[in-house]
Order: C-alpha cells, then sequence, then structure tokens
C-alpha cells in the first residue's frame, strides 16, 4: 500500500498537536490472520458494501473491512489484508449517534485514492463490549475495547493480602460485557511462597474454581521453585507460558488492572524483549508508575492479541447488576428469595440469603465480596435494572 502523508491534528485552541506516530513506527500490531470476525461481522460488512455501492455510488474496490489495532488521540490506526491506514469517519457517519470505534471494533472502510486517510463507512456489530459507565449514575458508557473474548484481570501481588475487591469488580464488569475472566498474577515474588498459597485459596474462594488463574514472577527469583510449586498445587498456571494459555491462537484479549500492576513489563516478558516503555518503581510501594497512553493491539508469539489498555483509576459499579448475578449466581438466586425487593441481606427479616449463608451453602469471603459490589451499586445508581435483584 502507497505511503499516506503523515497527519497532524488541529486542537480546540487552534494549535497543532504533535504528530500521530508514523505507521512504519507501529510495530507488533496483529496481523489479520490473528484476528476473528463473527459470521454476523462479516454479513454486516457485505450488507454496508452493497448499501454504499447501490444507494452512494462508492466502487467496491475501494471499500475494506478492517479491524481498529491502535488509538491515538482518537485516530484510528486500521488493519485491512494489505497493511495498516490510518482513518477518521465518513462525514455522513459523524451526524449520527454512532460516531466512535474503540481498540477490537470490526468497521467498513472506505480508501479513496485523493484523500489522505482512509473513511470509517460504518462500524460493525459488536459481539462484546468492554465499558464501564463514567461518572456515579448511569449515563455515557466509556468502551475500552470491543469484541474481546476474555478479559485478563492483572493484579500485582506483595507484602498484603491480595485485594480480592478489585479483582471481583473486574470481573463482574468483563461477565456483564460478554467477556470471559481470567486473573494473571504479578510479582508473586514479592509476596513469597506461603503468602502466595493464601492469596491464591481466597481468590478460589471468592472467584470459584472455573475462573483460570496464571502466577508470573521476576525474572531469576530466588524462591521460584517454591512459588511454582505452590501456584501449580492450587490449579494456577505458572510464568508466561501460563499467560500465553490464556490467549491461544485467535483469541483477543485485555488486561485491566491497576497503574504499576505490571502490565507493560508482563507484556515485554511475552513478546521477548523490551517492545514497550515501562515506569520506575516507587519506593514507597514497590510500584510500577503507569506508562501506556496509546491503547493497541499487541500480538504475541505462538498466542493470540492483548490489548494493552492505560491503567484504570477507578471501576465503577454502576450499570452492571447483570454481571454481579453472573459471578455470584448462587447469591444473585438466594436474593429472588427475599421477603423484601430492597434486602440488603445484613439484617432484615425474611432474608434468603443470610439464611442459606447461615447453613454454609456461600463461602463468607464469597459473600462479602458480593454484599461489597452489591452495596455500592445501590449507592451509586439511581435506578437497577428491573430484572434482576441484588
Amino acid at each position: 500500500m502507497a505511503k499516506r502523508p503523515q497527519r497532524r491534528r488541529t486542537n480546540r485552541a487552534g494549535g497543532a498537536d504533535l504528530a500521530l506516530p508514523a505507521l512504519s513506527s507501529l510495530t507488533d500490531l496483529p496481523d489479520l490472520g490473528k484476528l476473528r470476525a463473527s459470521e454476523r461481522q462479516l454479513q454486516s460488512f457485505e450488507q454496508a458494501c452493497e448499501r454504499l455501492e447501490t444507494q452512494e455510488l462508492v466502487p467496491r474496490d475501494q471499500l475494506a473491512m478492517g479491524c481498529v489495532v491502535r488509538l491515538d488521540r482518537s485516530y484510528p490506526a486500521v488493519r485491512l489484508a494489505s497493511g495498516v491506514v490510518r482513518a477518521e469517519f465518513a462525514a455522513q457517519l459523524t451526524k449520527g449517534s454512532f460516531s466512535r470505534v474503540a481498540v477490537g471494533d470490526w468497521v467498513c472502510l472506505r480508501v479513496p485514492d485523493d484523500h489522505d486517510m482512509a473513511l470509517i463507512q460504518e462500524v460493525l456489530p459488536r459481539e462484546s463490549d468492554i465499558a464501564r459507565w463514567k461518572g456515579g449514575a448511569r449515563g455515557e458508557r466509556q468502551t475500552l475495547a470491543a469484541n474481546v473474548d476474555v478479559v485478563l484481570v492483572v493484579q500485582a501481588l506483595g507484602p498484603d493480602l491480595v485485594s480480592c475487591d478489585r479483582v471481583a469488580r473486574s470481573a463482574v464488569v468483563a461477565r456483564d460485557c460478554g467477556a470471559k475472566v481470567a486473573v494473571v498474577l504479578t510479582k508473586a515474588d514479592r509476596a513469597g511462597a506461603e503468602l502466595l498459597a493464601r492469596d491464591l485459596t481466597r481468590l478460589r474462594t471468592v472467584l470459584g474454581d472455573d475462573v483460570s488463574i496464571a502466577v508470573t514472577t521476576a525474572h531469576g527469583s530466588q524462591d521460584e521453585d517454591a512459588l511454582e510449586a505452590q501456584a501449580r498445587a492450587h490449579g494456577a498456571a505458572w510464568g508466561n507460558d501460563g499467560v500465553r494459555s490464556l490467549v491461544p491462537e485467535q483469541t483477543v484479549a485485555i488486561m485491566l488492572g491497576e497503574s504499576g500492576a505490571g502490565k507493560s513489563t508482563l507484556l515485554n516478558a511475552l513478546l521477548g524483549r523490551e517492545a514497550l516503555e515501562t515506569g520506575a518503581v516507587r519506593e514507597r510501594d514497590d510500584a510500577g508508575r503507569h506508562t501506556t497512553v496509546a491503547r493497541r493491539m499487541v500480538s504475541l508469539p505462538g498466542a493470540g492479541v492483548i490489548v494493552d489498555e492505560p491503567g484504570l483509576r477507578s471501576l465503577p459499579m454502576v450499570g452492571h447488576e447483570r454481571g454481579l448475578a453472573l459471578v455470584f449466581p448462587e447469591i444473585s438466586e438466594a436474593a429472588r428469595g427475599c421477603r423484601f425487593r430492597d434486602c440488603t441481606h445484613t439484617h432484615e427479616p425474611g432474608c434468603e440469603v443470610l439464611a442459606r449463608a447461615g447453613a454454609g451453602a456461600f463461602a463468607p469471603e464469597r459473600l462479602d465480596a458480593y454484599l461489597l459490589l452489591a452495596r455500592e451499586m445501590r449507592e451509586s445508581a439511581t435506578s437497577l435494572d428491573p430484572d434482576v435483584v441484588i
């Protein structure tokens, strides 16, 4: 594909922003062979092409199906069979209700010869939409990535017990958005073998045995053999190969975790080289600084694709009631039997959740995680999904 002029974006003040990264500098992006569009998306693309040809007289040879593999300041880089192009929205699309794309979106693209950028004519239907609500109430959803198969919840270990709250809320968001969930525990050498065993036991208790877990550590750790033995004894995959096993070929995953969880360091290890920038470690808490800015796909050798997402400072629970029911199905089912619909499952008479908990149906740690997230939903949401009881 012929090179197009490098694009400069004008900011709201009228000045020029820094030039977007040159396409030739973008490495480790997946090719189309590592990405998989659904039958529904393929059919939608053909329907879009037919409509554009007949109604807008767009030549068929200018239309192509592509996947958004990177976003720089809202300008998508789209992978086509012929290469990677920069794209912007066609004029008629900006007037509609859907003029945004996320990494992972499949699009119908027009590549005209007389334009310095390709034009997104249509965003094809999403099979999953990893999103969070912005603010403290229902309003605008921020899509983090589209068409993701599995969410990797990345959590750094340390001298204290792992935060099951953060992992559980990420799992709720992932399940609500249509993706599977797996957990990647980094920096296990900071915890030690004994604490790692306790962390894994707590995570299994809260999340259940169906959630896959992988454990990684710094290369050359003195306790690596003991750590690996504890991980495998608790049914967790070990090391970089263990993480790759969570993302097989033609699978798209996204890493979610706080800044400093070690996502970029982990991706560098999976790539086998220092391809992504990492921040210095803070002395006060031994955590890395946030370094990821652009949202991007990274192609893993011998495995699938990971979306590198900037660290999230918050992950509100607003609007994810169905995800809560999917992660804690037995507690959600019990909640339907409570005498009062607004039961908080803490003290009310006729509470079926408390009755079953007293009979040993739920582990205390699992119930505590459920109650914490349910309480946050009640406090932050002005209206709950009427079909879900929490």
